[in-house]
């Protein structure tokens, strides 16, 4: 054996000792799960633009079927219930379109979220690839819906013009403070999901229910003076929508709004760090 066969076989000793250190529950396994992941953008990437080409193979339109499905949804809810309610039309349409908008991103982080590593069982058990990976490609592929449906918001804003100003820049790291909760959400449903199987149903239904309690297809601002407005201020999605919706239709800023999505990405982040690290290795025997 040679004196460079000697030095490689410590190396690969030494990275082993310090493996077996660390232990299954770390902090540095855990961190470098999403540092690999995060390395794979590439791979990812491509998944994600791969998973929406796929749900629209051979169809004349391909992905535009996501815009023309959510502006005829967004259409057709706006003037609905603008008439039930008496709303200005040229105002309330696009309110919920842009309601629409931001939902569909949060709603596919949540469900989607939580079976996504059962639905990649499969990759999970025979492909060596970090967790996060999983989660890095469901994030990118609700956020191409989200610029998908983007176009919607523009083409509104053409036909509705909205009091825009420079506060329209505040959607863009509101946006990116949405993806960041999309990521500590999946991670956090989706480990919990894996052990509890009974978790995704639960949470198909909860995300049902918070939909009507989210100030989507109804306005927030006629609302407030009702007495049961504090409980709505309970629910948090209602904070995510209006740090999107505010900038893009030139509405007045309410900064506590941000105040209140801060926290709680503080708090879900760290939870979801704790989790990844505590139950990591156990989810390819869970699936």
């Amino acid at each position: 054996m040679t004196a460079g066969d000697d030095r490689a076989q410590d190396s690969t000793s030494e990275r082993a000792a310090l493996v077996d250190a660390a232990g299954p529950r770390s902090w540095r396994r855990a961190f470098n799960d999403l540092g690999q992941g995060w390395k794979q953008r590439p791979l990812w990437g491509y998944l994600g633009w791969q998973d929406i080409k796929q749900r629209y193979r051979r169809s004349v339109l391909g992905p535009l079927w996501i815009s023309i499905s959510m502006g005829v949804i967004a259409t057709a809810m706006g003037i609905l219930y603008g008439a039930l309610f008496g709303e200005d039309i040229t105002t309330f349409l696009p309110y919920v379109a842009t309601g629409l908008l931001i939902w569909n991103f949060v709603s596919g982080c949540i469900l989607e979220g939580s079976e996504v590593f059962i639905a990649n069982e499969g990759l999970i058990r025979f492909l060596p690839a970090p967790l996060s990976l999983h989660v890095y490609r469901l994030v990118w592929r609700q956020t191409l819906f989200f610029l998908h449906n983007l176009v919607i918001w523009g083409i509104l804003m053409i036909v509705f013009p909205q009091p825009l100003s420079w506060t329209v820049l505040l959607a863009i790291p509101a946006f990116v403070v949405l993806v960041l909760n999309g990521a500590w959400i999946a991670v956090l449903s989706g480990i919990i999901a894996t052990r509890f199987r009974d978790i995704p149903p639960i949470i198909a239904s909860l995300t049902q229910l918070l939909f009507f309690m989210t100030p989507i297809v109804w306005s927030y601002e006629r609302f407030r003076s009702n007495p049961l407005a504090t409980y709505v201020e309970i629910n948090p999605v209602l904070h995510y929508v209006e740090i999107i919706r505010q900038p893009l239709l030139g509405l007045p800023i309410a900064w506590h709004h941000w105040y209140v999505v801060g926290a709680i990405t503080v708090v879900g982040c760290a939870a979801a760090l704790v989790c990844m690290r505590n139950y990591r290795s156990r989810v390819a025997y869970w699936v």
